[in-house]
């Protein structure tokens, strides 16, 4: 009776420590008692990604990470994990670590192929194949590359500030904020001139309302005849063109005829001038006759000066007559 207990216990400790064992391998992501297959996937890091961890297509569970070890001096990792056997998985099929949740738990998605052989069929990875393998960026990454272009242009923008606060404190010294203080109590002043200036339009045209009205009422008057007389004055216009095109007309062609006929006149007259016709042409060009109207000219001024010294020799009244040999003609210069 004692043999039978102790077999018991015996029996219940072995299953006690299978069930133990498969219990912790199970949560280990190690189902010994499924048919799955088993696949590797060569990785530089793993970022994050552990044991049990699991394997997913197309966002399904299909498997779990069943062991991660190194596999050279270079760092880089082998990982193997389990796929259900009903999946047929292809050839050229990638193996990529991605992020399953907002936390940053890690997991293997499987990105399905379309690996064709020559004659047509499609290829699938056996159990036991290496898949290519791939890894995308951690959360932690993925903000960091897209916070890195924000932290640049923030530091830049900064740089930027700081020059431009630079700048604003060199240019608003004590002097340009007292030219400024000057500036807008200038603009203050002129604020309030042009307020005085608008109450003074306000009170002309208050006061002298009735002037204007008057004033806006005759210029009324004055358009209304032009536009009730619009066709007489348009017709005066008209009339008034035809005159003073006409006579335009007339008078530039009479006035053109009658200078090319003095023109042609003038012409004529110095041609006979050049050929020493006439009297002004031979006085021109003959050299004698100026010579005798020269001559003549000194003759006449020996008579006017010798009747203005002598004026008893041509001009004599005497009762007992005129001595003949008396005040006789003597050139100028000659001793009586």
């Amino acid at each position: 009776m004692k043999i039978r207990r102790e077999i018991k216990i015996g029996i219940l400790v072995v299953f006690s420590l299978v069930f133990l064992f498969w219990g912790v391998n199970f949560l280990k992501g190690r189902n010994y008692l499924s048919s799955n297959r088993f696949f590797y996937a060569v990785y530089k890091q793993v970022n994050g990604l552990a044991e049990s961890n699991s394997v997913m297509i197309n966002g399904l569970k299909v498997g779990s990470v069943t062991d991660i070890s190194f596999i050279d001096n270079k760092g880089r990792m082998l990982v193997k994990f389990s796929v259900e056997n009903d999946i047929m998985i292809p050839a050229n099929s990638i193996a990529r670590i991605f992020n399953s949740d907002i936390l940053g738990s890690r997991a293997i998605e499987i990105i399905l192929g379309d690996s064709i052989n020559l004659k047509g069929e499609y290829v699938y990875a056996n159990s036991g194949d290496t898949l290519m393998s791939n890894i995308q960026a951690s959360i932690s990454e993925e903000v960091s590359s897209q916070m890195l272009p924000i932290k640049k242009k923030a530091e830049s923008l900064m740089a930027s500030l700081d020059s431009i606060i630079t700048v604003i404190q060199y240019v608003f010294n004590e002097s340009t904020r007292e030219n400024l203080r000057h500036s807008f109590e200038s603009i203050k002043y002129t604020i309030q001139n042009l307020e005085h200036a608008t109450y003074n339009i306000d009170t002309l045209v208050s006061t002298q309302r009735y002037r204007l009205s008057v004033i806006f009422a005759n210029i009324e008057s004055i358009t209304t005849n032009f536009k009730n007389n619009n066709s007489k004055l348009t017709n005066v216009i008209n009339n008034f063109s035809n005159i003073s095109d006409s006579l335009s007309r007339v008078r530039i062609v009479t006035t053109i005829n009658k200078t090319n006929d003095v023109l042609e006149n003038f012409s004529e007259i110095t041609k006979k001038i050049n050929k020493g016709e006439g009297s002004l042409g031979l006085l021109v060009n003959n050299d004698s006759l100026y010579n005798e109207l020269n001559k003549s000219s000194k003759e006449l001024n020996l008579l006017l000066e010798d009747l203005r010294l002598n004026p008893n020799r041509y001009v004599r009244v005497s009762v007992f007559g005129r001595n003949p040999q008396k005040d006789q003609y003597k050139a100028p210069g000659v001793k009586k």
